[in-house]
């Protein structure tokens, strides 16, 4: 990003806009920095945080910053958020609380989602994260949450007039979206959400071992557990048999799947973010990195250790909710929450942003 040039103790021309800032008697005004917006979506895996500004109708990001934390670690066995994840979070959201006082952020929203709301000892993380980085943190319910990630990523939805369906897979928790897109909006008509993320449905199906067999049970068991949870709303997606649906899905597995379709050799935002893949190809790839062992997976470029243990629970998930909505591509966004934060918060500063449609074959 271009910076201003320092002050060089000279007077400004005159017509400047120097010039014009200083008040009468010579003194000079205030400097007026472009109004600046941030949002930190803690998630149960990830913290991560956007800064952007209005520029020609649009909101250009000028920072980011992403962590995994695994906040919700242990979680499912314990109903509370242990110390050590605590410490983790703390220490991420630190960098973020130093990002916006450099950034001079006019307008910041940071939320927590499914490990906050389902933790015995939420709140008392939302307190420390207040006394400690200055950040006060939101525990969003599950359908604010909906909300936000369908505001944040539909614009990406694929053109044409069948129903449309917006996923997030989360940590510890999925929603699913049925929604009305146009260019500059999105209508929810029907949503679920379930407590199943990568996290908490990892430690829910444990494997009794790492053979082939053993991996193949487990993510049957995980097929098995998603495909209960989503039931309901399976059955109210039944009346679009026939249709030409349209499904769009924000989230780490959906952007770590399409990496590895491409075959990228680390991960390219640029590359993953608007990119349409077909839903066999995507069975495709969940089932052989279910069947692949732990180190396999991690030997993926655009996997690595951190996401080895993760990703299977990400590929039950996605096939289970591809049986649902049956739709022929699956289209890959690489935002959600927090842009969704960001288009809320521009608005509230008058400065709302163009949101242009950028799907791409």
């Amino acid at each position: 990003m271009r910076q201003m040039a320092a002050p060089s103790g000279r007077s400004p021309r005159p017509g400047s806009a120097a010039a014009g800032r200083r008040q009468t008697g010579g003194q000079p005004g205030p400097v007026v920095r472009p109004r600046s917006y941030a949002a930190i979506d803690l998630g149960t895996n990830n913290c991560r945080l956007l800064i952007a500004r209005p520029q020609g109708g649009e909101l250009v990001v000028i920072d980011a910053f992403s962590r995994i934390v695994r906040l919700g670690e242990g979680l499912h066995a314990t109903g509370t958020i242990s110390e050590a994840a605590m410490d983790r979070t703390i220490a991420a959201l630190s960098i973020c609380a130093d990002k916006l006082r450099r950034r001079h952020v006019a307008l910041s929203r940071a939320v927590a989602t499914e490990a906050c709301r389902r933790a015995s000892n939420g709140a008392e993380l939302a307190a420390r994260v207040k006394q400690e980085t200055g950040i006060v943190l939101d525990i969003i319910s599950a359908a604010e949450e909906a909300r936000l990630a369908a505001l944040g990523c539909h614009n990406l939805m694929e053109p044409g007039d069948g129903p449309a369906l917006i996923f997030d897979i989360g940590g510890g928790s999925t929603e699913l979206m049925h929604v009305d897109v146009s260019d500059h909006d999105v209508k929810i008509h029907d949503w679920i959400s379930v407590p199943w993320g990568v996290v908490s449905l990892t430690e829910h199906a444990v494997a009794t071992d790492d053979s082939l067999i053993g991996r193949q049970a487990c993510y049957a068991r995980m097929r098995e557990v998603t495909r209960e949870a989503f039931a309901a709303f399976a059955g109210r997606a039944e009346r679009f048999a026939g249709q030409p649906l349209r499904l769009l899905g924000t989230s780490g597995t959906v952007t770590t799947l399409a990496s590895v379709f491409l075959d990228l050799p680390r991960y390219d935002r640029r590359a993953v973010d608007g990119l349409v893949v077909p839903s066999d190809a995507m069975r495709d790839i969940s089932r052989r990195l279910a069947e692949a062992s732990l180190d396999d997976r991690a030997e993926i470029a655009c996997i690595g250790r951190e996401r080895a243990d993760l990703v299977v629970a990400g590929c039950a998930i996605l096939e289970s909710i591809i049986d649902l909505w049956p739709a022929a591509r699956v289209g890959v966004a690489d935002r959600g929450i927090r842009e969704g934060i960001l288009r809320t918060l521009a608005m509230q500063g008058r400065d709302v942003p163009v949101t242009r449609r950028e799907h791409r074959k």
